[in-house]
């Protein structure tokens, strides 16, 4: 009988540290993670020169390095995390040269919960200025 209280302590024991070990697999927010690192760089390949970097963070609220995290947050909401729908037509009222000086603009990192990884070339760097104009995503 005595054996028998041991091991159905012994038993009642493991099951409460096995309960304890699911009770700490739980999310520690309730909000997808949202955490980007955006870079702008001199060239168009993987030896591109960083020149500016911004670390963005939107959940629970906007943070990082980014200079207006609150109004990146709300662009990359609005675009629904769609990288693409940040580019614009060019600003007709504003003329680039035709020179050749590629700048390459990355966002890497996850969005809602999604890994990312983006990026895109600009000839050079008015016409990204004149692309991304009013776009508070890459204005760091």
């Amino acid at each position: 009988m005595r054996y028998r209280v041991a091991a159905v302590s012994a038993s009642a024991l493991l099951c409460l540290a096995g309960a304890a070990g699911l009770a700490e697999a739980q999310p520690a927010s309730l909000y997808a993670p949202s955490a980007m690192v955006f870079t702008v760089a001199q060239g168009d390949d993987a030896t591109a020169t960083v020149v500016r970097a911004s670390t963005l963070s939107c959940a629970p609220s906007a943070r990082g390095t980014h200079p207006d995290p609150k109004a990146a947050c709300a662009a990359l909401n609005a675009a629904a995390g769609t990288f693409d729908r940040l580019l614009a037509a060019p600003n007709p009222d504003r003329a680039c040269p035709m020179h050749y000086d590629p700048v390459t603009v990355t966002a890497d990192g996850v969005w809602q919960g999604s890994r990312v990884a983006w990026k895109h070339t600009f000839s050079n760097a008015c016409v990204m200025s004149a692309t991304l104009n009013g776009n508070s995503v890459f204005a760091f």
